[in-house]
């Protein structure tokens, strides 16, 4: 395929500079020699001959002029606009214009074929991120973009042909596009053509005022999808009174992590808004979520090196878990981190804190409980997710904990169930693992972490395993009921049909959260179906004055994305009639708070196989990586994966010790186009976790070396110790 782009490069080549160097002008001599064989002035002299010759035989000469015209296009050879007028004087306005519309487009579309056969790996290998954000624009808008650009002959097409190839557009619409674009501008020139005695250069033609009437007619595809999206605005909110003033720039519904972002980011800028929050400010995260499951794993972090504690040369003791100490610690932690997201904070901030239920009334209008409502510019949905409580028969009578109950346990149980093995099921069973319960963690999947690869998966399987909890995968509660000794049995049936049963005192339910929305108006407004609230790219829903974020789209439901996703929205909702920006996920990180850590990036093998991506796979063991080793914490691994052949990162995963502190790497290299032999030449301090980063990118660069260089140098050594 190299040698083929290469031949087919240097034909191009040959036939540009092959014509160059021919000067086929000089054959004829006169105004041919002096100008060109692609100027007026040659044509000129030769007008009569050529007329003669196309009235003698029109078919061939039509042909031939057509056949020409495509290989000059093709080849991206100057002379097109020459080759246009000519066509109109020789072949007439309806001739000229049906011989130039379709040679100009195919002659194009090579050109626009051959770049992309040469150049588009080549760039998309050195620049692919960058390249990515093209394309995601191209799959939007590129039809109208290049349209646009064909109408206004100010820009060079062949550069339009070059440049498109390396893009992701389709070729029949490019050629589409460029059929259609070119047909005003061909209209033009060829008409010029056929009053060719009138015109005695191309700037005769291209006058500043044609060439401003081009430019209008670039515009209009812009200034018609603004009309375009102006008119669906306007239908989405037809039958509702728009205020004629409005109280606020923007209504927030939603103290959490998104709502929060929202709220900073509009008073930042200056903006009049209202924070509503029905419960505790902070939301889930600080109250009920990552804050206090993160400080449950650190007691329970501490307990497990008091039991492991030989492993640094000191005598294991038998930790003594005083549960409800524990629990005073994390509420302390909420405690202590809870001013950041207080309403008084927010208040000197500049933001109007209010606290109560909030319902929309209409797409500008909010009513509260104590009857006051008010009204916005635009209104932002932050309003989070629950946990998500399966109906299966008698597991309302055992009253089961779930992420937000879990905090009002005074008491450790003695036996636990987990029924979820998704990220909180595991950190959770490994947390009550740790601190003395008897945990069993079940997941009707074939593995826990269904979203991460298998080897992920089963390294993290280990490590519980070893510590004492026990997994029931591919495993499905179907009934509970109470059991003799007080705790309740759970019958479970495995995917082949085998039926076992499990006695516990609690159960825990983490199989997952559901967006928010009832009881707020959204379904009379059509925002939400089926407990979802849909958002198009820029985070906007059905009603085009509400934007939503966080948890309660669906998405991913964690606290970095949405803060993210609040960014977006709060300036899409602000400034989009200026310029609205799409949200990007493809470089957001998550991670599993366990030991070892699960934190991933981008793309895994599960995902990039669904996406139909081919890659290739780097991997590098922390079993001999130095700090693992001085810490006792050599399970796990750095695994990549990359284009094939190149050192571009479609996604990362990390199993180790603290992998969620060093997974960033990842996150700015995907984020700005940086490969791995970028991250190979970063120096590392030494001896640190990350360090495991640039080895495993060594690892990459080991198997891409080039072999055959090295007996040269062998060679070349044993030469220079003569």
């Amino acid at each position: 395929m190299r040698i083929s782009r290469f031949v087919l490069a240097g034909l191009l080549v040959v036939l540009a500079a092959g014509y160059v160097l021919a000067a086929p002008g000089q054959w004829l001599g006169g105004p041919c020699a002096e100008h060109g064989l692609l100027s007026l002035a040659c044509f000129e002299v030769q007008r009569g001959a050529l007329a003669d010759w196309v009235a003698m035989h029109p078919l061939a000469a039509a042909a031939g002029y057509f056949v020409i015209y495509v290989v000059l296009t093709a080849v991206s050879i100057p002379g097109a606009a020459v080759m246009t007028l000519v066509g109109g004087a020789l072949f007439g306005l309806a001739g000229g214009v049906v011989l130039v519309s379709f040679a100009s487009a195919i002659g194009a579309t090579l050109a626009f074929l051959s770049a992309r056969f040469i150049l588009r790996d080549w760039v998309e290998a050195r620049f692919g991120q960058r390249l990515a954000a093209v394309n995601r624009g191209i799959q939007r808008e590129g039809a109208s973009y290049l349209f646009a650009l064909r109408l206004v002959p100010v820009f060079p097409f062949f550069v339009i042909n070059l440049v498109m190839g390396i893009t992701a557009i389709r070729t029949t619409t490019f050629y589409i596009a460029s059929q259609l674009g070119m047909l005003p501008g061909t209209l033009v020139y060829v008409n010029a053509g056929t009053q060719l005695g009138q015109v005695h250069s191309i700037g005769g033609i291209v006058s500043p005022g044609l060439i401003a009437s081009f430019v209008l007619l670039g515009v209009f595809p812009l200034i018609a999808r603004r009309a375009l999206a102006l008119y669906r605005r306007r239908r989405a909110l037809a039958g509702y009174t728009r205020p004629k003033r409005f109280d606020r720039n923007l209504i927030v519904i939603g103290g959490g992590s998104g709502g929060l972002v929202c709220a900073l980011i509009a008073a930042t800028v200056k903006a009049r808004v209202t924070l509503v929050e029905a419960g505790e400010m902070g939301g889930d995260c600080l109250n009920t979520g990552c804050i206090p499951s993160k400080a449950l794993l650190a007691s329970a972090r501490a307990a497990q090196v008091m039991r492991r504690a030989d492993r640094y040369g000191l005598t294991p003791m038998v930790p003594q878990v005083d549960f409800k100490a524990v629990m005073a610690r994390v509420k302390k932690v909420v405690a202590t981190i809870a001013p950041h997201d207080s309403r008084a904070r927010f208040e000197s901030l500049g933001v109007d804190v209010r606290q109560g239920h909030a319902r929309l009334l209409d797409p500008w209008t909010v009513a509260f409980e104590d009857g006051s409502r008010l009204t916005a510019r635009a209104i932002v949905l932050a309003t989070g997710a629950e946990p998500i409580v399966p109906e299966i028969p008698g597991l309302a009578a055992a009253d089961p904990l779930t992420s937000n109950t879990l905090w009002s346990l005074t008491q450790l149980p003695a036996r636990l169930a987990v029924i979820g093995g998704g990220p909180i099921g595991c950190e959770m069973g490994q947390a009550f693992t740790r601190l003395g319960a008897d945990v069993v963690l079940i997941e009707q999947d074939d593995q826990i972490l269904p979203r991460e690869d298998a080897d992920v998966a089963a390294a993290l399987s280990d490590t519980l395993r070893a510590e004492g909890l026990r997994l029931a995968t591919d495993s499905r509660v179907t009934q509970v009921s109470p059991a003799a000794d007080g705790g309740w049995a759970l019958s479970c049936r495995s995917g082949a049909g085998a039926v076992s049963t499990l006695v516990v005192d609690r159960i825990l339910v983490a199989v997952g959260r559901r967006a928010r929305t009832t009881d707020m108006g959204l379904e009379a407004l059509g925002i939400a179906h089926d407990g979802v609230i849909a958002v198009d790219t820029c985070l906007a829903t059905h009603v085009p004055t509400v934007y939503a974020c966080g948890d309660a789209i669906g998405g991913y439901q964690l606290t970095h994305a949405g803060s993210h996703e609040a960014w977006h929205a709060t300036v899409n909702a602000l400034f989009g009639m200026f310029k609205s920006f799409a949200v990007r996920y493809d470089s957001l990180p998550w991670a599993v708070y366990t030991e070892p850590n699960v934190a991933h990036v981008g793309h895994n093998e599960r995902s990039a196989t669904a996406a139909g991506l081919a890659y290739e796979v780097t991997h590098y063991s922390l079993a001999a990586h130095d700090r693992a080793v001085a810490e006792s914490a050599t399970t796990g691994f750095v695994k990549i994966l990359t284009v094939p052949g190149k050192d571009r990162v479609l996604g990362a995963a990390i199993v180790g010790e603290h992998a969620a502190e060093w997974i960033g790497e990842y996150v700015v290299a995907m984020r700005h186009g940086l490969g791995l032999n970028k991250l190979l030449s970063t120096i590392h301090s030494y001896p640190t976790f990350a360090e495991a980063n640039r080895f495993a990118a060594g690892e990459w660069k080991k198997r891409h070396a080039p072999a055959w260089v090295f007996p040269w140098l062998a060679r070349f050594h044993a030469w220079r110790r003569r």
